[in-house]
């Protein structure tokens, strides 16, 4: 009975996952960049696969600008010095850009709009908008992991001779600059999606080198949802 238990429990917490938009959106992602991978902008199973993937994906996102609309509008966390708040606004009005312009395009994949050149147009701006929001979200994460290492030396300083592993305030610091130094990396690789999306340097950042690092952050937005449930 405990074996079925733990199983019973195990189950429940990753229907809980599937259940969530957000981790259905982050496993259709890492399909779709899987596809372009094994694909490598040739035609065929796996090509198709990444373009309806792609096309399934968008629908998750309707009305998701809505999120980054009100995060926009909110007022900042307390203390926080103003240069990472206007880079924090930053990213919330470009990534709320990409959001709605993507339903733009949605609409234009699927017939609903019928002006093809001007839906590709409004494609390369929203793309260029989500590379931007990823770049501001670089930014952001190197501030607050400066801000973060400036507190745990702090903190060492404050424990002397005491084993800092055993401070609840210092693991607590550890844990969050983990947390950070994850989405400096997932925002890095998102960069690199971007320009291989827009094909800024084709030679360089070819399909199957935009799979792959787009199939990584994939995972790693897999990973972020999964601890915050």
């Amino acid at each position: 009975m405990c074996s079925l238990d733990a199983t019973r429990a195990e189950l429940g917490l990753l229907v809980l996952y599937l259940n969530k938009a957000e981790a259905r959106d982050k496993i259709c992602r890492a399909i779709q960049y899987g596809s372009k991978f094994l694909s490598n902008g040739q035609p065929g199973t796996a090509q198709n696969v990444d373009k309806s993937t792609s096309l399934a994906r968008k629908v998750f996102r309707l009305l998701k600008f809505i999120n980054d609309l009100h995060a926009l509008i909110s007022p900042a966390a307390e203390g926080t010095p103003l240069p990472i708040i206007l880079l924090g606004k930053s990213k919330n009005a470009l990534l709320s850009s990409f959001l709605f312009l993507d339903q733009i395009v949605w609409a234009g994949r699927s017939g609903i709009y019928k002006n093809k050149e001007r839906a590709e147009l409004i494609g390369r701006i929203s793309l260029f908008c989500w590379m931007g929001s990823s770049a501001c979200t670089t930014l952001i994460e190197i501030a607050e992991l400066g801000r973060l290492s400036k507190l745990m030396k702090k903190i060492e300083k404050e424990l002397k001779h005491e084993n800092k592993n055993e401070n609840p305030q210092y693991l607590v610091k550890v844990k969050q600059s983990n947390e950070r130094l994850l989405s400096l990396i997932k925002a890095s690789m998102d960069i690199v999606v971007a320009v291989g999306l827009l094909q800024l340097a084709p030679k360089k950042v070819t399909p199957r080198v935009t799979g792959g690092f787009g199939f990584l952050s994939s995972l790693i937005s897999c990973y972020q949802v999964a601890i915050n449930i």
